[in-house]
């Protein structure tokens, strides 16, 4: 069960790194469930188009950065609401996929990975796995330990001294934005090759687990990979579970998200509580 939990966390966790810059750059990404989306279906097709897993990674990475885009110029350049435009661009993921679907493979349902499926393992683990991980650290030095870094968290925490420095606080939204996207979309891309076809709702709320592993991990990427892993135990036992007990499997399959929604309204009292008494 740890070794498919350790799978199931890997587009969790990419996923919430993406939601990590965004947030410290103070913009909440709501469109994580779309991005994954657009990412798992560009995978496949870049994938069947070269026949290389390496370049429907990348064109997963490419198409979730893409859609992320359009999303942060309605939010920066036109200021829509960010709520709003979020929630726009996961109906826009969801209609623009099947039509693009349908204008290339014939079909607005399943498509199917022509090259082998799957993933090499690096030090007996899944690469992905590793892949998730490092990024984690790679996003967490970033973050904390960079020019950069200071001045996208600079952004979302004091974007007063961007500006007394001449420095665009948009530039850096435009930014995080961009890559909280490429991320997401490589967390879609990470699914979909790994189990070898494109699913209709293949992201199956995977972007909104995302979102509140975010917060539970105290929008830190080394406390998103504890996050991500809780929800992906979750996710597991509720997969192995309907072998051995007499529970109705549809309960158990969404078990995972009413973790995820008593987390996200434990969070929220506890968030309460540390501003009144401030």
């Amino acid at each position: 069960m740890i070794a498919n939990a350790l799978e199931l966390m890997v587009p969790i966790l990419i996923a919430a790194l993406g939601g990590v810059l965004t947030e410290r750059a103070g913009v909440l990404n709501i469109g994580l469930e779309g991005l994954i989306l657009v990412g798992a279906f560009a995978a496949v097709a870049g994938a069947n188009a070269t026949g290389s897993l390496a370049a429907g990674l990348l064109a997963g990475a490419i198409a979730g950065a893409a859609l992320a885009t359009v999303y942060s110029v309605a939010c920066i350049e036109m200021r829509a609401n960010i709520f709003v435009a979020g929630l726009a661009t996961n109906l826009l993921a969801a209609g623009l996929v099947p039509y693009a679907s349908a204008l290339t493979f014939g079909t607005k349902g399943v498509v199917r990975l022509v090259a082998e499926p799957g993933f090499p393992r690096v030090l007996g683990l899944p690469l992905m796995i590793v892949v998730a991980v490092a990024l984690a650290i790679v996003t967490s030095v970033a973050l904390f330990r960079t020019p950069f870094g200071m001045r996208l968290r600079a952004t979302g925490g004091n974007p007063q001294a961007l500006l007394a420095r001449a420095l665009s606080p948009d530039r850096y939204r435009r930014i995080a934005m961009v890559l909280s996207g490429a991320l997401a979309g490589f967390a879609g891309a990470e699914v979909s090759l790994r189990l070898g076809v494109y699913l209709p709702n293949i992201s199956a709320g995977r972007g909104w687990i995302a979102l509140v592993a975010v917060f539970l991990g105290m929008r830190h990427p080394l406390g998103a990979v504890g996050a991500a892993l809780v929800f992906a135990l979750f996710e597991s036992f509720a997969g192995a579970a309907q072998g051995f007990t007499e529970i109705p499997g549809t309960l158990l399959l969404g078990l995972p998200y009413l973790i995820t929604l008593a987390a996200m309204v434990g969070y929220s009292a506890i968030g309460r509580r540390s501003r009144i008494e401030r």
